[in-house]
């Protein structure tokens, strides 16, 4: 094997299919501090889960240095399992890299005596983490969470501290913590996920996996986008893109019951929370649910109509590319003559890319915080017919 240092492997991480950009790297000092910190406290041969490795950081440089025994992953992120296959054949050229990735449950966790963990956002993402850890994880296991000090909590060693008998944070290093925690608390109490929430606004139950953005609840802008539910025209094939919890989907099923939505997102956590937010409504026959990266699978002009609350964050730094990469994906996908709906912050100035991508933009509604506009897919061979078309079609 060819690789002996970390330094071997980081500088050659990409985040590809992810947004690439020169202000966003696939590894940071966290990954290094985890990594350093397994060094000092890992026999070799040790089985090792891996838990929200962005890009393969942790996995190939454990493989790397650590010399560990399986290695299994789990990555919420469909981009972060194809850039670490992608980075494992760049960084072991030879084939040597093995690890298997699996979803967050048993079978991930069985026989790991050491889980590295890149701390998740959301303190929902880490309770059903830590909780999946003392139901499946060999009671000798050691859990070392590391992430940016910036954007750790007291609320992170609480959640901890719920399922671990053990929890010690460590010394800082270049702006990132580790915390140790061993010792896991075995309740015996009924999975708390997906927590499922009845919204009476929008009279909808709506089920959340802890990593799916907004949790079980109604999100400010995709609030704005459902006044417009009504303008909205019957398609023969609808897609929710960016989905998270499926309540656009759900929504627009519920309005056009004889259209067939699909609703599709890049997060597993994302894509389980719509699938059960469509089952607990009775629209799980009309509502297929999909994880892609960015309908990478779907047909070209195979959808009449899309309904777009892009990201506007990149990690945790705000990035138009995430939502300008949707846009892009959403004119390969609209048949001519198809709709997109987005709505999205109003800094960003996304309209000139609707109309490069997708054709003919109006801005239907602006509220303090959100823009919603409407783009009409131009004809392949017609661009001037469709956008006379838009211009006369009635607002709503």
């Amino acid at each position: 094997m060819a690789v002996k240092s970390l330094d071997d492997v980081l500088p050659k991480l990409r985040r590809r299919p992810d947004v690439e950009a020169p202000n966003l790297q696939a590894w940071d000092a966290t990954d290094r501090l985890l990594l350093d910190t397994a060094a000092e406290r890992m026999r070799p041969g040790t089985s090792m889960a891996v838990i929200g490795d962005r890009y393969g950081a942790l996995t190939l440089g454990a493989l790397a240095v650590l010399d560990p025994g399986t290695v299994s992953v789990h990555q919420d992120l469909i981009t972060g399992e194809q850039a670490l296959r992608l980075n494992a054949a760049e960084v072991f050229a030879d084939g040597e890299a093995g690890f298997t990735q699996l979803p967050l449950g048993p079978e991930l966790l069985d026989g790991a005596g050491i889980v590295l963990l890149q701390l998740p956002k959301t303190l929902a993402e880490l309770d059903q983490i830590t909780d999946a850890m003392a139901r499946y994880a060999a009671p000798d296991v050691v859990l070392l969470a590391g992430g940016r000090v910036k954007h750790m909590s007291l609320g992170m060693n609480a959640v901890l501290e719920r399922h671990f008998s053990s929890v010690a944070p460590q010394l800082a290093r270049q702006k990132s913590r580790v915390i140790l925690a061993s010792g896991p608390r075995r309740t015996g109490e009924p999975q708390r996920f997906p927590v499922v929430e009845h919204l009476a606004e929008i009279d909808l139950d709506v089920a959340a996996h802890g990593a799916v953005f907004a949790g079980p609840k109604l999100d400010i802008g995709t609030r704005f986008l459902l006044t417009f539910l009504p303008s909205m025209r019957p398609a023969r094939h609808a897609i929710d893109l960016g989905c998270g919890t499926g309540i656009l989907a759900a929504m627009y099923a519920r309005q056009h019951p004889g259209s067939t939505v699909t609703a599709t997102d890049q997060s597993a956590a994302a894509v389980a929370s719509a699938r059960a937010t469509a089952s607990a409504n009775g629209l799980a026959e009309q509502v297929h649910v999909l994880q892609d990266d960015a309908m990478a699978t779907l047909a070209d002009a195979s959808a009449d109509l899309i309904l777009l609350n892009p990201p506007f964050h990149v990690g945790a730094g705000v990035h138009a590319g995430a939502g300008l990469k949707l846009i892009e994906a959403a004119g390969r996908v609209l048949a001519p003559g198809g709709e997109l709906w987005t709505v999205y912050n109003r800094h960003l100035a996304y309209v000139p890319a609707l109309e490069r991508h997708i054709g003919p933009t109006r801005v239907l509604g602006r509220n303090p915080r959100f823009t919603v506009t409407l783009s009409t897919r131009r004809g392949t061979n017609d661009p001037a017919g469709a956008i006379a078309a838009a211009a006369e079609r009635p607002g709503p």
